[in-house]
């Protein structure tokens, strides 16, 4: 007898069709329109068992990777030990070590606004760089927390990274910072855009290939809601 997957069900009002998704962190979702039955869910999950299998199977190598840290987080391709400190409130660096609140919830939720800041000073100047060569200006920078999208840039100049690309190693950074930089010159994604993009960063396909195959380790901690 096949054991059943284990999934939750949301219910979407923009939702137009039945949608699986899995997650390295929080497992299988099926969302559904509004007016759909229950019964859709389980139908869809029986249909994609062997797809939702595979991803399941890649979730967890993601879990093992993660794990794998022990107490330690990357940073631009250095590993950042952790050292827990009774009564700190915030994280400071020194050396190759973080210094972190004792309390575990204290010290995951200081570490993430740690990264922000850091993500702040280690991207701005690499996006005036970036701009400058390509005889454009920025007009605005902003670090977000997205969970599907590491960079993007405005129509009007305005760009944006995801903090978690300092998990990542710094060519990667370097590669996603060129990405959007280049939609200052070329909004659009065509062999034009990927020639500016070669130019100024030739190893670019094999910084992508790395996102696409370690983009569900760029996380603090292997758990929902991260």
């Amino acid at each position: 007898m096949t054991t059943p997957l284990p999934y939750r069900v949301r219910r979407s009002d923009r939702a137009r069709r039945v949608r699986v998704s899995v997650d390295a962190h929080s497992g299988v979702e099926v969302v559904l329109p509004r007016d759909s039955p229950q019964s859709a869910a389980a139908a869809a999950v029986v249909e994609l068992r062997p797809w939702i299998e595979r991803r399941l199977a890649q979730t967890r190598a993601v879990r093992a990777a993660i794990a794998a840290r022990g107490g330690t987080l990357p940073y631009l391709g250095t590993n950042l030990a952790l050292r827990p400190e009774a009564g700190r409130a915030r994280v400071h660096r020194r050396g190759d070590t973080l210094l972190v609140p004792a309390d575990a919830g204290a010290a995951r939720c200081a570490l993430e606004r740690w990264y922000r800041r850091a993500a702040r000073r280690e991207i701005a100047p690499r996006a005036e760089v970036a701009a400058a060569a390509l005889g454009c200006s920025c007009s605005a920078l902003t670090i977000r927390g997205q969970r599907t999208r590491w960079g993007s840039c405005s129509a009007k100049g305005a760009l944006s990274f995801n903090w978690r690309l300092l998990l990542a190693p710094a060519a990667v950074l370097d590669y996603v910072v060129w990405h959007e930089a280049c939609h200052l010159r070329v909004m659009d994604h065509s062999a034009s855009f990927w020639s500016l993009v070669h130019e100024h960063c030739p190893d670019h396909e094999a910084q992508r290939s790395w996102l696409r195959r370690q983009g569900s380790t760029l996380v603090l901690f292997a758990s929902a809601g991260e």
